[in-house]
């Protein structure tokens, strides 16, 4: 261009052209990740945990009972990030083709700490902490504490307590093999599901928290399946048919399509109730203590 030539600028702004994307703004779907617990729990299936949950925890069952370290090694941040996003948008998720077990269980960590309030509601709690201090010496009245803590919480939140101390208990049961004892689960998922806000005494109630989730693995039978309140009675309305003389055919089928009938809980993942997860796990363990 000459240096005597003129620059035409366009003075009218209705001479631009606007051009309009043909892609729609649709609703973006419910977030699982970090939304309240009774909202995660809408898509459950028989469980009545949120599915992220149920998925990750029949994952650990059948890959991570015998992994060394189990919730004590990080996984890879790239798989957590996608398998969260995958969540999130309510798209199928193959946790066997996707994941691994590190990887699965910091997905299970990540979901309960983004719960807005934590599994144990630090106000129900108030008076738990106090009681069960004051009892450090008397095993019955701790107990007896934790059951009015229990038979306090919301029902979304009593029915995950459930579903994650019977695989925690489990968990422990394989000790041996994956170095998670009781004791270091209770360390791992004390302050996940106890929320201590940072105070000077944060410390000290941490470490009583984590002594709580410790007695309630070392006293599930007596705190689950001996309790009268019916989110915890794991042993009620249980089917009349819950120790037949002969499993039913379809049953024995699946159990031999999965995998082999030594793995008992697996049977118990396509049944219709929680309850049946939580009897068949308790029979299976009690079976496994007799062969060892």
């Amino acid at each position: 261009m000459g240096t005597g030539a003129s620059i035409s600028i366009c003075q009218s702004l209705s001479s631009v052209e606007v051009k309009h994307s043909g892609n729609k703004v649709g609703p973006e779907p419910q977030r699982i990740f970090g939304s309240p617990l009774d909202a995660a729990t809408q898509d459950a299936t028989h469980c009545s945990v949120p599915l992220v949950v149920q998925h990750t925890v029949e994952y650990l069952e059948e890959f991570g009972l015998n992994h060394k370290g189990l919730f004590r090694i990080s996984g890879s941040a790239a798989k957590i990030r996608a398998l969260r996003l995958k969540y999130d948008r309510g798209e199928e998720v193959d946790l066997v083709k996707e994941g691994d077990v590190d990887s699965v269980a910091s997905l299970l960590k990540l979901f309960l700490n983004q719960l807005p309030t934590a599994v144990f509601p630090e106000e129900l709690c108030t008076d738990a902490w106090a009681t069960f201090e004051e009892n450090r010496n008397c095993t019955t009245e701790q107990t007896r504490c934790l059951k009015r803590l229990l038979s306090s919480l919301p029902e979304a939140h009593s029915r995950l307590v459930c579903f994650l101390i019977r695989f925690l208990v489990k968990v422990g049961a394989n000790s041996d093999v994956n170095q998670m004892t009781l004791e270091n689960l209770a360390i791992v998922f004390g302050p996940t599901l106890f929320r201590i806000p940072c105070s000077p005494s944060a410390c000290e109630k941490q470490t009583l928290c984590n002594a709580m989730l410790l007695h309630v693995l070392q006293h599930y039978e007596d705190l689950f399946l001996d309790s009268s309140n019916h989110h915890f009675s794991l042993m009620e309305e249980q089917p009349q048919d819950l120790h037949p003389a002969s499993p039913p055919q379809e049953l024995t089928q699946q159990t031999e399509e999965n995998e082999p009938p030594q793995r008992m809980p697996r049977t118990a993942w396509h049944l219709p109730s929680m309850r049946w997860q939580c009897c068949v796990f308790n029979l299976s363990v009690q079976h496994s203590g007799k062969a060892g």
